[in-house]
């Protein structure tokens, strides 16, 4: 199958006998690059697939509604983003301030023995330095470093300043020497 593009894609899914075809090409063409930006940010393969179908549930739910002001692209990444970030936000409130730790421990342990990484220890190393990061610091960092994404590509899926992205990733990239020297 030769790479569809997103125009054709849109186009397909508004005709009603071809709608499921072109949402199962729209899945198979954008799955693996969601389920990686996901999984970075959420550490847990189950937990990854979970929101990655909550993710292509909300966009099969609104697909006709999509207005091409974006990208299709950009427009999956900040659903994904969306689902996951949620995800974060109910199980930081499921530890309370003294369980911290706890969930810190709890999420490296994780990684340590997830039997999907396959990293070496120096893989390691890192993704345990940036899980220390803040989430948006998180999120802009393995952004760019991992998906090689523009700043202005980050800025419409986040809604963030251009400037701001820049600034999180140089404080992150400081953040991660820092943490490697001391490790």
């Amino acid at each position: 199958m030769s790479e569809i593009s997103d125009y054709d894609l849109l186009e397909m899914f508004k005709q009603e006998d071809r709608k499921h075809y072109a949402f199962n090409l729209l899945v198979r063409k954008y799955q693996k690059k969601l389920y990686w930006h996901i999984r970075k940010l959420v550490i847990s393969h189950d937990d990854t697939d979970d929101l990655l179908q909550n993710t292509f549930l909300k966009v099969w739910k609104n697909l006709h509604r999509f207005r091409s002001d974006s990208q299709l692209f950009t427009w999956l990444y900040r659903i994904a983003t969306n689902e996951a970030l949620n995800h974060i936000s109910k199980e930081k409130r499921k530890y309370s301030a003294q369980h911290i730790d706890d969930k810190e421990n709890h999420i490296f342990n994780t990684l340590e023995s997830d039997s999907y990484f396959n990293g070496d220890e120096i893989q390691l190393k890192l993704q345990k330095a940036i899980l220390t990061l803040p989430e948006k610091q998180r999120l802009v960092f393995n952004m760019k470093y991992f998906d090689d994404m523009k700043y202005e590509e980050m800025s419409e899926i986040l809604g963030t300043s251009t400037g701001a992205l820049k600034a999180s990733f140089h404080i992150a990239v400081k953040k991660i020497e820092k943490f490697l020297e001391e490790d």
